[in-house]
């Protein structure tokens, strides 16, 4: 059942009159997502079997939001029809929705912003968001503490919503952060300095009056920038008085930020509870994708409350298959974990769908493999077409044994094959037809695309490559060469950044790989493909000073990090030994981490070290030695998340790596099992651990520490076996739905101790 609209309202205003509205952009203003969205904006693009932009009508409905102007520039009569398809435009949902056709001028979110007040459309403060914001975040909380902000300090105009993660967060864009520095008292935002994948950042530029005119500040580069901003009614107004804000966080809040004429003050919001993000490209379309899958995102999930309305059943292992019965799963076909499989689709015999979506009245073919991909609706697969981490869009026909590589896009319509070979990161659209699509007003759509894909079909002569005799597709270029150098390295769209957005791309050969990164060769070698830039600039410490040695040769930031590592030692001692909250123990590692300015993976190596050895070893082992490892994780290892951002694969390979050399090795599987039990890592997290070459041991010298390193992982292999024997051993059983797929879960792990003593 939907949430009611106006469940908010009472919370959020003192005077029951004054109408909560929001903002939608609903342009992406970028072309990541090309050739999907060359006739379909990206708010429509569905995840997990729904519009973007319903899953952002959702969130705002959630925060007693009554009035929503939709501005759109692309694709405005698709916008429009969808939104009157919406259940929020029904008669007494609560919400009046409004969408706002912008000039074709409209380039950026700032032209979107001078529109908007042009038009005079908003008349308070309100909630401004992108068209392609999956949250469950209490939006109205925000706005309260907004507003009552607001009475004692008139020149504060916005806030932003930020959540804690660790640098390596799924959802968190590597191509796309920023540095925040916060005033840690009042969460006032002083300087915001974006920062990108490409070229490499290895240092942040903070103006000195900022520490010598704040006595305590955060430099803070572990967050998600959730694109939620409350802002007040003044915001669209300095848009107009200033031309050269185009972007919301690189023009606007950092002018804001450096004026000194305008005097107006940003905050920040840190989200401690809920989900939020944005779907900006296709590696975090997949992240969230997986993420709504896996449940982070409830209520807002497949069989409750999914935006579009339809009706799924939520089956062991995070599997959701349409409820209507008009699904057909042949008896030999697969449907593995985190897979959703829309209504009318039919899987045959011994085809297998693997960590993917599957969207309504689609065809997956005899012998075919989805693997952690995405189908869109009306999508016909093949006998043995292979189809690999890669997003297909709808009607698209693919025929019998063709492959399709990682990170792929193909648009709708598209046909290919048979016996074709799509290589990694291909884009293919339709050939356009001579039919024009004109909108209501008796206008070309096609006047709201720009010539790129008449450019792209032009090219096609000088392209060498084989789709099938049945295809009508035309390929669409990869980008710039290696050798090529970008015309504007600084612009976050440049070729080589983009590539820490594209999807099954993990980039590892642009991390640092640059002349210009500086970094130590121990660094290097302790940071491999597990580390970023974003954890090399959180060390970096809090003033503006540029000498990072001191006179006898030593860095300044290896002094810092060895005295915070003691002093948090010291800390937990305290922590243990007096018997303090996991609260207070919390707030105390938090002040710590403050004042030394370390990465928060550090604060939770130490906090994963701390309760291992906290745990004694038992003579003899057996249940004594395990009791002992559930009384100290049942009380202390609520601290690993509380410390902070939410990482349990970090978590995981924290416990490994002191594992690996510590007396305590062969009570690794025991306290990942009291882990699991415990809800501090899940299935999921220890998969996704088990998968990463570092759990491995790959890369690292021949050592008694390497081959520790490669015990643990052998026991996390043993593990998942469990997992997967007692997933087998349920699905075998007669319709028994309402046996929890935790406790086989449990059960399993319990075997894997027994094994163990």
């Amino acid at each position: 059942m939907a949430p009611k609209a106006n469940a908010g309202k009472d919370k959020l205003l003192n005077d029951e009159a004054e109408v909560l509205q929001a903002v939608v952009l609903a342009d992406s203003f970028n072309k990541r997502f090309r050739p999907l969205t060359t006739r379909k904006p990206r708010c429509l693009l569905p995840i997990c079997n729904a519009p973007l932009l319903d899953w952002t009508f959702e969130s705002l409905a959630l925060a007693g939001v009554q009035e929503i102007f939709v501005i759109c520039r692309s694709h405005p009569e698709q916008i429009k029809a969808k939104i009157a398809e919406s259940r929020w435009s029904k008669p007494g949902s609560g919400i009046k929705i409004v969408s706002i056709l912008t000039a074709k001028e409209t380039f950026s979110p700032g032209d979107a912003m001078r529109d908007i007040y042009t038009r005079g459309l908003v008349t308070g403060d309100f909630v401004l968001v992108m068209g392609d914001l999956v949250s469950n975040i209490r939006i109205d909380e925000v706005v309260k503490v907004h507003k009552e902000r607001r009475k004692t300090n008139n020149d504060a105009i916005m806030t932003m919503v930020v959540k804690e993660s660790g640098v390596k967060h799924r959802t968190r864009s590597k191509a796309d952060s920023a540095v925040f520095v916060l005033d840690s008292k009042t969460s006032e935002c002083l300087h915001y300095e974006p920062i990108m994948g490409y070229p490499p950042s290895t240092g942040a530029k903070i103006p000195r009056e900022i520490l010598a005119t704040h006595q305590d500040v955060e430099i803070r580069h572990d967050f998600i920038d959730c694109s939620i901003d409350i802002c007040s009614v003044e915001v669209p107004s300095l848009f107009q008085d200033n031309f050269d804000y185009l972007d919301i966080r690189r023009d606007f809040v950092h002018g804001i930020l450096t004026s000194d004429l305008l005097m107006k003050n940003i905050y920040c919001y840190v989200a401690k509870e809920g989900y939020a993000a944005r779907v900006q490209d296709t590696k975090s379309y997949d992240a969230i994708s997986k993420d709504i899958l896996s449940r982070w995102t409830f209520p807002l999930v497949p069989d409750n409350n999914h935006p579009a309305g339809h009706l799924y059943e939520h089956r062991r292992g995070n599997k959701y298959i349409d409820k209507d019965g008009t699904v057909l799963l042949a008896r030999t076909s697969t449907v593995g974990n985190k897979c959703l499989i829309g209504s009318f689709t039919k899987v045959s015999d011994n085809a297998q769908i693997i960590s993917s979506v599957v969207g309504q009245n689609c065809f997956i073919g005899a012998g075919a493999i989805v693997d952690n991909s995405y189908i869109f609706s009306g999508t016909t697969i093949g006998p043995g077409c292979v189809i690999e981490r890669s997003i297909i869009g709808s009607d698209v026909n693919i025929k019998e044994n063709t492959q399709i590589d990682k990170g792929s896009l193909v648009s709708d319509g598209v046909i290919i094959g048979p016996n074709a070979h799509l290589e990694a990161f291909g884009r293919l659209s339709k050939k356009r037809g001579s039919e024009t699509v004109v909108n209501e007003d008796g206008e070309d759509e096609d006047e709201y695309a720009d010539s790129e894909e008449e450019e792209v079909e032009a090219a096609q002569d000088s392209i060498e490559l084989d789709l099938g005799s049945e295809s009508n597709a035309i390929m669409w270029p990869l980008g710039a060469p290696d050798n090529e150098e970008d015309e504007d390295d600084e612009d976050v769209e440049n070729v080589k950044n983009q590539r820490f957005m594209r999807l099954g791309d993990s980039a590892s050969d642009l991390a640092f790989s640059d002349p210009g990164s500086e970094s130590s060769d121990e660094e290097s070698e302790s940071s491999g493909e597990e580390s970023d830039f974003g954890q090399r600039l959180g060390t970096l410490p809090t003033s503006s000073a540029t000498s990072l040695d001191t006179p006898d040769g030593s860095s300044t930031i290896a002094i810092a990090e060895s005295e915070f590592r003691n002093e948090v030692r010291l800390s937990l001692e305290r922590a243990f030994t007096e018997d303090h909250s996991v609260d207070n123990a919390a707030v105390e590692l938090k002040t710590l981490r403050m004042a030394s300015n370390v990465p928060l993976s550090r604060v939770r190596e130490e906090v994963v070290s701390a309760i291992v050895e906290r745990i004694k070893i038992i003579d003899g082992g057996g249940a004594p030695q395990r009791q002992e490892i559930l009384n100290v994780v049942s009380r202390w290892g609520p601290l690993i998340d509380k410390i902070g951002g939410v990482d349990p694969v970090e978590t995981v390979t924290a416990l490994q790596t002191h594992c690996a050399s510590s007396e305590r090795m062969l009570l690794f599987g025991q306290i990942l099992a009291a882990l699991y039990q415990d809800d501090i890592v899940e299935e999921n997290d220890i998969r996704e651990w088990h998968q990463s070459p570092t759990s491995q041991g790959l890369g690292l010298s021949p050592s008694v520490r390497t081959d520790n390193m490669k015990k643990c992982w052998e026991i996390g292999s043993r593990m998942i076996q469990q997992f997967d024997e007692h997933d087998e051993d349920s699905e075998s059983e007669s319709e028994d739905t309402e046996e929890s797929h935790e406790d086989d879960n449990d059960d399993a792990l319990d075997e894997l101790e027994s094994e163990e003593d």
